[in-house]
């Protein structure tokens, strides 16, 4: 099949690669070492597991020091708007688009890369409560002692959307008297500390928790997709490295390791 008009410009700049690797050549034969190309990576948390593993994959092979950086999508926004400098930015379609319109972020195609669902956890070893249905899931709330999840003020969109869903299931009130409100990072770590008894945040940030166990994603019926795109810098450090790089991450062949991270292709 062939590669889509956004995988051809990368596969493109990508090729441009030869020339910097051929000048490194040189110059070690040379006796001055060329420096290095860096890379600054902003990225949402659900998405940062696997930019982490592609980075550590890239810097091997092409000797970029990639620096990743990640935070809630609303924090992200906050940054690039404050003017916070970068090289490739995962958020959601829509937060690029609007950084777009500001001149945040280039205007070339933003790359679709990945989509992910919400799940509930547990500590390693606790007991695994029914979650197959709503009203399953609706009784394992009621029942917790105290339930994690990302602070809804601080952006993060899992907490977002459960604070709606939590309204329409009618137990906003018992759930917020119980919640375990966290402002950043990986919900999960509070059921591995014991500060909770659930915690409900996007899968693969559960499962990038050692200690704790997905229990299930949300049923169908009440399950929420985000989808994470990508796109660069108005003027990245190095565009070339950086467009290979988001050519990366955009590959047909990342499927398995979006798969081992709780994540598919959107």
């Amino acid at each position: 099949m062939p590669a889509t008009p956004p995988l051809r410009t990368f596969a493109r700049r990508a090729s441009a690669l030869c020339l910097p690797a051929l000048a490194l050549g040189l110059a070690l034969l040379s006796g001055h070492p060329a420096a290095a190309a860096e890379l600054k990576v902003l990225t949402t948390g659900a998405f940062k597991p696997v930019v982490a593993d592609t980075a550590k994959r890239f810097s091997q092979s092409t000797g970029t020091q990639v620096t990743v950086d990640n935070d809630t999508a609303g924090a992200l926004v906050k940054r690039v708007e404050g003017g916070e400098s970068f090289d490739v930015l995962i958020l959601t379609p829509a937060a690029l688009a609007a950084l777009q319109k500001s001149e945040r972020v280039g205007l070339g195609t933003v790359v679709p890369l990945a989509k992910v669902g919400i799940g509930v956890a547990v500590k390693a070893g606790a007991p695994k409560p029914d979650v197959s249905t709503p009203d399953a899931f609706k009784a394992a709330l009621l029942a917790a002692r105290k339930v994690a999840m990302i602070d809804p003020a601080s952006g993060g969109s899992s907490g977002i959307y459960l604070t709606g869903l939590f309204e329409k299931m009618g137990i906003a009130d018992e759930v917020k008297a119980k919640a375990v409100l966290v402002p950043g990072g990986l919900v999960a770590t509070r059921v591995v500390s014991g500060e909770a008894d659930l915690a409900i945040h996007q899968v693969s940030e559960i499962l990038a928790v050692p200690g704790a166990e997905l229990v299930a994603p949300l049923p169908a019926a009440i399950q929420n997709y985000t989808v994470y795109a990508g796109a660069l810098a108005p003027n990245p450090s190095n565009a070339d490295t950086a467009a290979s790089f988001l050519a990366l991450l955009a590959a047909p062949d990342m499927a398995p390791t979006l798969a081992a991270k709780g994540m598919e292709k959107p």
